[in-house]
């Protein structure tokens, strides 16, 4: 191996094997066999020395049947069924809760935890993993659901003030659990192809419809409303088990793990996976016989010397794996990290955020309380049901094959701030509104679902794809962080132009729902 690699070598140690050959073995702390070494020797017949079995590049895996696609469907189902399934029930809401601003307030309670939920969960994206992430996520949505639905609904053990406190505190809960689910899994997609993200925020639509028929079905075919409450809710919590067991097994299939492990390496293209070794495993290919001289002779023979080639030895040579310290990195480099990604990417961010801003201000809490006088507490759960179900036609859409630009995006967003004084028209006066007529807030419904649907999922799909694949996960986090920014900020005028809105209408005070006539 040349004099380099003889200082480097420590003492050989010959060991003799049962069959009668000869190992030598030699270890190396933490230097790299140069291949250009190894090829360089003039090898005889009977000495060869053969680098390790070439590594092919592995087959990219293919999702077949779209078993992981749905999975990830699902998944998005997961995080946002639990927060639908508290407040889509808004007419038991309402007869549980007379005069109580119930929805506004599980609305912004939702949004202030999970704000402090997403900027956690993007600090702790390095420290964390990410299953740990997604199952506590899982655990914390899971409980209070279980809980408000046995203790509150089933067995009715606390009062109404009590149960007022009880719903606000589990929504907080949820929001927790699922927001860190939810921000988790942006980041999660990232590392996979873009369809997988859209995959997700399909889901979450789905989760909307998924929970509005549910509604709808349960309180048609049950009339008692505790019941069918009670059975709502245990479809939910049924739906939330099989996303969580879901979960647990695609990160274990061979198409996950080759991504996310393709990223993790920093690959700048996912083509094959890579020997992740630090160095060579070179052998002698030697047939040893007792008759050449090489084992079993005396020790005048020259048997204890190691020889290079020719001998009848079998050379082992071993580079063991560098050792890496795991270590946490400073809040500089965490700054750093986020800022780097955000400069790629604002434009996309600022797209999303103000698309969830308009919708937060509008739905749920606006919507919940456009009543009529013919259809009376059906019309807030149909237009509801519009939505989520407009909203998820509208993420269907995202998948179409169109590259936006980051200041276009935002430009179209910005234009849905039109839908903002139609619903209000649909509300205001209070005695008579200027849009009155149920239709109204149907269509407007329907066209805010489908643009939602589109332009709040288009910005994270294409987000991921701007920076280098090893900060994927990161511009993932990152684009939830905006997301959750959009839902605070809007869920928070939602709440104060409602207060301002009750005070200014003292009539309607005890009952602050604002009911609408059946004509234009």
């Amino acid at each position: 191996m040349g004099s380099t690699g003889a200082e480097r070598r420590r003492h050989a140690t010959p060991a003799q094997t049962p069959e009668g050959n000869v190992v030598v073995s030699f270890s190396f702390e933490s230097y790299q066999l140069e291949e250009e070494e190894c090829q360089a020797k003039d090898a005889p017949d009977k000495g060869v020395l053969t680098l390790t079995e070439p590594v092919f590049e592995e087959p990219v895996p293919d999702d077949r049947y779209h078993g992981i696609y749905f999975a990830m469907l699902l998944a998005g189902v997961g995080f946002l069924l639990p927060y639908n399934s508290f407040i889509t029930d808004v007419d038991y809401l309402h007869h549980k809760f007379p005069g109580m601003s119930i929805v506004f307030d599980m609305s912004l309670t939702y949004i202030l935890v999970a704000l402090v939920a997403v900027v956690l969960n993007n600090a702790l994206v390095e420290m964390l993993s990410l299953h740990t992430r997604i199952t506590t996520g899982y655990l914390f949505a899971l409980g209070p659901l279980m809980f408000v639905g046995i203790f509150d609904v089933w067995l009715e053990r606390f009062t109404t003030k009590q149960a007022y406190v009880i719903n606000l505190v589990a929504v907080g809960v949820v929001a927790f659990g699922c927001t860190v689910q939810q921000s988790s899994f942006y980041g999660y997609m990232g590392m996979l192809p873009k369809r997988y993200t859209q995959g997700v925020m399909t889901g979450e639509s789905t989760a909307g419809v998924i929970i509005s028929l549910s509604r709808i079905f349960t309180k048609l075919l049950i009339k008692n409303e505790r019941k069918n409450t009670i059975i709502f809710f245990l479809i939910s919590i049924g739906m939330e088990l099989m996303c969580f067991v879901l979960h647990l097994l695609v990160r274990r299939t061979r198409f996950v793990q080759y991504y996310t492990n393709c990223v993790r390496q920093g690959l700048a293209e996912v083509k094959g996976h890579g020997d992740s070794g630090t160095g060579y495993r070179v052998h002698h290919d030697v047939v040893t016989e007792e008759d050449n001289g090489a084992v079993g002779g005396s020790p005048t023979d020259g048997a204890m010397e190691p020889e290079f080639a020719g001998s009848g030895t079998y050379m082992r040579f071993d580079v063991p794996k560098p050792k890496i310290k795991k270590s946490w990195p400073s809040i500089k480099d965490m700054i750093l990290h986020r800022y780097v990604v955000s400069r790629v990417i604002w434009t996309y961010m600022l797209a999303i955020a103000v698309t969830y801003f308009i919708t937060l201000c509008l739905f749920p809490g606006l919507e919940s309380e456009i009543h009529n006088d013919m259809l009376g507490d059906w019309l807030p759960i149909l237009v509801m049901a519009i939505f989520n179900m407009s909203d998820f036609v509208g993420k269907i859409l995202a998948a179409l094959p169109y590259e936006w630009k980051g200041g276009r995006l935002l430009l179209v967003s910005c234009v849905r701030v039109v839908f903002i004084p139609l619903f209000i028209m649909c509300v205001y006066p209070v005695q008579r509104p200027t849009l009155s007529h149920p239709a109204w807030p149907c269509i407007f419904s329907l066209l805010m679902g489908i643009s939602n649907g589109y332009f709040g999922s288009v910005p994270m799909i294409q987000a991921a794809g701007k920076v280098a694949p090893e900060q994927r996960e990161l511009a993932g986090n990152t684009m939830t962080v905006s997301y959750m920014t959009g839902l605070m900020l809007g869920s928070a005028v939602a709440y104060f132009a409602y207060n301002f809105s009750a005070k200014g209408s003292s009539p309607n005070l005890e009952m602050p729902h604002n009911f609408t006539t059946s004509g234009y």
